[in-house]
C-alpha cells in the first residue's frame, strides 16, 4: 500500500503523518514547537530544535507502519524566516515568525519611498533585519529561508548530505515573502536591492508539484514531491482546486482560500474588499491562482473565554455552554482582540461585547462569541466575492473550531451557504500528501481529488433572518473601528 510521509510544521507544534492513496490517515505523531516571545511584539522560533523535533517524529511514524515511503509532501507556516550558516548548518539565532512585528517601521518606511505595500507578516522585512542584526556575517556563506527551505534542508542532510536549498512557489511568492515578481518568473532585484539582500542566500525556486530532491536522511531516501504554504494545502485537501470553491480554515486566527484559477494579477496589491491574489500551487511551470481574506483572531477568542475569563473550562465546553441557549438575547460580540482583518484592515479596533442587558449570563456570552466569529468567516466570503466577482455557492471548513457543532451552525447562518466539514481538522495533512503523491505519479492530475472528497458531514442553514442578523453585525462592528486611532492609521 502507497505510504506518502507528510512533516507539517505549524506555529505552535510540528506533526508527521502517514497517508495512503485513498487520503486515509495511517499514523500520525505530534511535537510541540511553540515560539518564544521576548517582548511584546516579537515572536521568534527555534530552528535547530524544530529540525530535531520533525527528524523524530518522522522517523516515528516511518518504524510505525513498516513500509517503505513513496513520497514526502511538505506543507508549512508561511513567511517565517531563518538564517543559517551553509558549511555548517547552523542557525544563526532564533528564526523570526510571522506574526513578528519587529519590522513595522521598515514596512512604512517602503511604503512612503517606494509605494511597495510589504506588511510585517511577510517576509522580505524579516530576512533583511536578520542580515542586519545577526552579528558579523563577512566571509560566511549563509543561507536565507522560510521554513519550508529549513525543513528541505533538514531533510536532505544538510551540510553534511544533498543540501537542498529550495522553495516553492507558495512560500516565495509575492503576496507571501514580497521578494518575487508577479509572475512568480524571478526575484525582484529592485526590491532585493532596496533591503541588501543578496541573491546568493536565497534558495531555488521549485514547483509545488514535483520531485525536487530526496529526504536522504529518511530510511529509503524518498523523494520529496510536493511543497506547500499550509493554507494552499488545506484548499487542496477540501477538493477547492476548480474556479468558485472555497475555504476556510478556523484555527488560532482564519483564513479564507478561493479558487480563481485565473490568469496571473497585474498586482498584488489589496483588493478594494481587503483580499489579497496569491498562487495556490505550480505544476510543470504553471501558476493556478486565488485569493486570501484573514481574519486575526478565531480560535485565540475561544482561548480567552477559557484562559482569562474562565466561563469555559475546556475549549470543547463552549459548545454545551453556547448550546444551551437558543440565542444570544440581542449580545453581539466583535472578535477583534488583534484588530479585524479582511475587509477592513484596522490594527486599531479592538474586541467588544454589546447588548448587554442583567439577564445576560455566561451561556449568552459564550454562544456571541461563537456566533462573532462565524459573522467573520462571512464577513471574508463576502470579501472575496466582492473582490472576484466569483459567486461561491458553498463552504468548507477546517481547523480546530470546524468540531463545534453549535459553531458550524453558525457559520451555515452567517453565510446562507451549506457548510461541508473536512473529514479531519487538519486539512493541511491532506492536501500536501496529494500534492507529493501527485507529484510522485500516485495520482494523474488534481481531477482525481474529486472521488477522494468526503466531508465529515454538510450543514445547511437553519432559516434564521439572516439579513437582520447581519445588518445588527454590521453596526456592532462600525462601533469597534478605529477604537486606537494611531494603529488605526497603520496601513501597509
Amino acid at each position: 500500500m502507497t505510504a506518502i510521509l507528510v512533516i507539517d510544521v505549524g506555529t505552535t507544534g510540528l506533526r508527521a503523518a502517514i497517508v495512503d492513496d485513498t487520503l486515509a490517515l495511517r499514523a500520525l505523531e505530534y511535537r510541540p514547537c511553540p515560539p518564544v516571545s521576548p517582548f511584546g511584539g516579537l515572536v521568534e522560533f527555534d530552528a535547530a530544535d524544530m529540525a530535531a523535533k520533525l527528524l523524530e517524529a518522522a522517523r516515528t511514524v516511518i518504524d510505525r507502519v513498516g513500509e517503505p515511503i513513496t513520497a514526502v509532501g511538505v506543507p508549512n507556516q508561511r513567511a517565517s524566516t531563518l538564517l543559517w550558516d551553509r558549511a555548517t548548518g547552523e542557525p544563526v539565532g532564533n528564526g523570526l515568525g510571522w506574526q513578528d512585528l519587529r519590522t513595522i517601521g521598515e514596512c512604512l518606511t517602503a511604503k512612503a519611498e517606494h509605494g511597495w505595500s510589504i506588511a510585517p507578516n511577510q517576509s522580505v522585512t524579516k530576512a533583511a533585519w536578520l542580515l542586519a542584526n545577526s552579528g558579523d556575517l563577512a566571509g560566511r556563506d549563509v543561507c536565507l529561508g522560510t521554513v519550508d527551505s529549513w525543513i528541505a534542508w533538514t531533510l536532505s542532510g544538510g551540510a553534511s548530505g544533498g543540501a537542498l536549498h529550495i522553495s516553492d512557489q507558495t512560500n516565495a511568492s509575492a503576496t507571501t515573502s514580497g521578494f518575487r515578481l508577479v509572475d512568480g518568473s524571478d526575484w525582484n532585484d529592485e526590491v532585493l536591492d532596496a533591503f541588501a539582500v543578496p541573491r546568493s542566500a536565497l534558495p531555488t525556486v521549485v514547483d509545488s508539484v514535483g520531485i525536487c530532491g530526496e529526504a536522504t536522511v529518511l530510511p529509503g531516501a524518498p523523494p520529496i514531491a510536493g511543497i506547500l504554504g499550509d493554507q494552499q494545502a488545506s484548499l487542496v485537501g477540501q477538493n477547492c482546486v476548480v474556479r468558485g470553491r472555497a475555504k476556510i480554515t478556523f484555527g488560532t486566527g482564519g483564513m479564507l482560500d478561493l479558487c480563481t484559477d485565473e490568469a496571473t494579477p497585474h498586482g498584488i496589491e489589496r483588493g478594494a474588499h481587503g483580499t489579497y491574489p496569491l498562487p495556490l500551487w505550480s505544476r510543470d511551470g504553471e501558476l493556478t491562482w486565488g485569493v486570501e481574506g484573514i481574519m486575526l483572531s478565531a480560535g485565540t477568542n475561544i482561548e480567552w473565554l477559557r484562559d482569562d475569563l474562565g466561563l469555559i473550562a475546556t475549549s470543547e465546553q463552549s459548545h454545551d455552554v453556547a448550546s444551551g441557549c437558543e440565542h444570544t438575547d440581542g449580545v453581539v460580540y466583535v472578535p477583534a482582540l488583534f484588530g479585524l482583518g479582511t475587509p477592513h484592515w484596522d490594527y486599531g479596533a479592538r474586541g467588544s461585547l454589546f447588548g448587554v442587558t442583567r439577564g445576560t449570563d455566561r451561556r449568552h456570552v459564550v454562544r456571541a462569541v461563537l456566533e462573532g466569529i462565524a459573522h467573520r468567516g462571512a464577513d471574508l466570503l463576502e470579501a472575496a466575492e466582492a473582490d472576484t466577482g466569483v459567486d461561491i455557492s458553498a463552504v468548507r471548513i477546517d481547523g480546530g473550531m470546524s468540531t463545534n457543532p453549535t459553531f458550524v451552525q453558525a457559520v451555515a447562518d452567517a453565510t446562507g451557504r451549506p457548510i461541508e466539514v473536512a473529514p479531519l481538522a487538519e486539512s493541511t495533512t491532506i492536501g500536501a500528501a496529494f500534492v507529493a503523491g501527485l507529484g510522485a505519479g500516485v495520482f494523474g492530475g488534481m481531477g482525481d481529488l474529486e472521488a477522494l472528497w468526503r466531508p465529515n458531514r454538510v450543514v445547511e442553514p437553519s432559516g434564521i433572518d439572516r439579513q437582520a442578523d447581519r445588518e445588527r453585525w454590521h453596526m456592532a462592528v462600525e462601533r469597534t473601528l478605529g477604537w486606537i486611532p494611531d494603529l488605526s492609521a497603520l496601513d501597509f
